[in-house]
C-alpha cells in the first residue's frame, strides 16, 4: 500500500475510533468522566484531553514544513499547549468539537499530502527541548499510534464503567482485495 493510502486509512481509522470513544464517554456523568481512575492522565476526560493536546503539539510542529496545506491553518493560529496535561477545555462537548476539528485536519492532510512531503525530514524539539529530526511519515504514524495507545486505556476504563464500545479493530476498515 502506498504511503498516501496508508496515511488516509490511518486518518479514517483515527476519526472512526474517536467518534466511538466520545460517543461512549458521553454516556457517563461529569463526575464519572473526571474521576481519577489511575490512568496516565488520571481520568477518562484527562486522557481524552491529553490525546487532543498531543495532536495539537504535533500538528503545530508539522505546520512550518507544510506551508502549502491550508487545512493546517486552524492549528497555526492556536497557542501551543504548555504541557502534555494542559487542559484545553473543561467540558466534553467543547473537547469533542475540538477533536472533530483535529480529525478533519488529519483527514484533509492525508488526502492532500504528497509522497515527497511524507518522505521529508522534520526538525523539532520535544517538550523537554531535546532536538530531533525524523521523517514526517514516521511521525504521523507515531501520532496515530499514540492515540491508539491512549484510546485503549479509555476503552478499558469505559468497560469498567459498564460501557461497551463496538469493534475497535483497524482490520474492519482495511479494504479487501
Amino acid at each position: 500500500m502506498p504511503l498516501n493510502e496508508h496515511l488516509c486509512l490511518m486518518a479514517q481509522y483515527n476519526q472512526w475510533m474517536n467518534r466511538q470513544i466520545y460517543s461512549a464517554s458521553a454516556q457517563l456523568s461529569v463526575e464519572a468522566l473526571i474521576q481519577d481512575k489511575g490512568a496516565f492522565f488520571g481520568s477518562i476526560f484527562g486522557t481524552l484531553n491529553h490525546i487532543a493536546v498531543g495532536d495539537s503539539i504535533w500538528l503545530k510542529r508539522f505546520a512550518p514544513f507544510l506551508l502549502d496545506h491550508p487545512e493546517l491553518n486552524p492549528i497555526r493560529d492556536l497557542e501551543q499547549p504548555k504541557s502534555l496535561d494542559s487542559m484545553l477545555f473543561s467540558d466534553l462537548s467543547s473537547l469533542n468539537d475540538y477533536r472533530k476539528m483535529l480529525d478533519d485536519i488529519f483527514i484533509e492532510l492525508a488526502q492532500s499530502i504528497s509522497t515527497t512531503e511524507l518522505n521529508q525530514w522534520v526538525s523539532y524539539s520535544n517538550t523537554k527541548e531535546i532536538p530531533s529530526q525524523k521523517s514526517l511519515f514516521s511521525l504521523l504514524m507515531h501520532v496515530f499510534n499514540h492515540q491508539t495507545h491512549h484510546r485503549g486505556q479509555i476503552s478499558t476504563l469505559l468497560s469498567q464503567s459498564g460501557i461497551a464500545i463496538a469493534s475497535t479493530d483497524l482490520v474492519v476498515l482495511i479494504p479487501d482485495k
